[in-house]
């Protein structure tokens, strides 16, 4: 099976597990999908002892290279969401459907990409409550070349997604790149997707679109041999500690992250499955979307402190706004040491003395500044 198709196929089986679809409505759709009746019987009966076994057991614990995190992100000041407009604009056949919502005075912008339901108005807020915070956010119609969302029967969408395939859904997010870019000229651009929007997410990073500065994945899926080697976007990657058949492939996210220079962070939050971002009063999602404003934001990715030690400084900007790169490590040029960072953007103390230039921490993935590449070191 295709990535794609296996995914939606896989939401099909579970939601069968869970009682949400007859077997002969799972049955209907896995057919639709190109999935065998017998493959499909095979899924429908494994997805349903896993589901068994999640319920009889305790819960896995986390894997080794992402452990579940305690939820300490310090609470945030709710801001007022913006209204989205719904817009259409040009893609590769025909014009698509979104709901964009524009920041006043953006510090950067972002696509944002739905689950297996389409364009849903629960999506359509997460671009209105990212445009409160600053960033301008186009919430794409995946369905768009099949009418858009509306026009699509809740029963067929999954199907619609499947027959759209990975190259057509790739060009459509080009095109959403292109219009969000022409909207806010200048702006550092990023990526967010929930569920199957995550796995589309994470496609689309490993397919390398260049103007990309940062993505956050939501518990998607990557196949096993997925490379990000034409990336060059900053990835915090999220998860949830109990969602297994997602949490099975996280493990090769990361250590594809890990052979990139890109900064990156894999998050797993505890006591919460798949789709828990949708729960927005819980304590996880309001951590996980902290952390997610912290990854965009006018400080390193992670959102720690600058930390300092002999031979470095740290200094705000001599004019605070969102021209200017917030924090730097300077040297002084008698001593001309070093300072180096974690792949995830935090920093570690200066190094000791050395001839080596003065290097500086380019402003974060979507603070605009004059920063030349994202999260990467620099010769001044």
């Amino acid at each position: 099976m295709e990535h794609f198709q296996e995914y939606l196929a896989t939401e099909v089986a579970f939601d069968h597990a869970d009682g949400q679809l007859s077997r002969r409505e799972a049955l209907r759709r896995l057919g639709m999908m190109g999935v065998s009746a017998m493959s499909a019987s095979a899924l429908l009966a494994a997805c349903a002892d896993n589901k068994s076994e999640q319920t009889s057991a305790p819960a896995a614990q986390p894997s080794t290279t992402s452990v579940a995190t305690s939820v300490t992100t310090a609470p945030r000041q709710a801001t007022t969401p913006v209204a989205t407009q719904d817009i259409t604009y040009p893609g590769p056949e025909t014009m698509l459907f979104g709901a964009y919502a524009a920041a006043t005075g953006p510090k950067g912008a972002v696509v944002v990409v739905h689950e297996n339901r389409g364009l849903t108005d629960t999506i359509k807020a997460v671009a209105g409550r990212l445009a409160g915070d600053g960033y301008s956010a186009l919430a794409v119609d995946l369905l768009s070349e099949d009418g858009g969302t509306p026009k699509v029967a809740t029963a067929d969408v999954g199907t619609a997604l499947n027959n759209a395939g990975p190259s057509r859904i790739r060009a459509d997010l080009h095109a959403a790149i292109d219009e969000l870019a022409k909207r806010n000229p200048g702006a550092k651009l990023g990526l967010i997707g929930f569920c199957f929007g995550g796995t589309v997410a994470w496609d689309f990073l490993a397919d390398g679109e260049p103007r990309l500065a940062a993505a956050t994945p939501f518990y998607g899926t990557v196949p096993p041999d997925v490379s990000f080697a034409k990336n060059k976007a900053a990835v915090l990657g999220v998860y949830g500690e109990t969602d297994s058949r997602v949490n099975a492939t996280r493990d090769a996210a990361k250590a594809a992250l890990d052979k990139t220079s890109v900064p990156h962070d894999i998050k797993t939050y505890p006591g919460v499955g798949h789709a828990f971002y949708s729960d927005t009063g819980s304590a996880q999602s309001q951590a996980a979307y902290a952390d997610v404003l912290n990854w965009y934001g006018p400080v390193p990715p992670v959102g720690t402190p600058l930390v300092v030690s002999s031979g470095c400084t740290s200094r705000p900007c001599a004019t605070a706004g969102p021209s200017k790169a917030c924090w730097a490590c300077r040297p002084p040029r008698a001593t001309r040491s070093t300072c180096s960072a974690t792949a995830t953007g935090s920093f570690r103390p200066c190094s000791t003395p050395s001839t080596a230039p003065r290097r500086r921490w380019t402003s974060s993935p979507l603070s605009t500044g004059r920063a030349r590449s994202v999260g990467r070191w620099r010769r001044r």
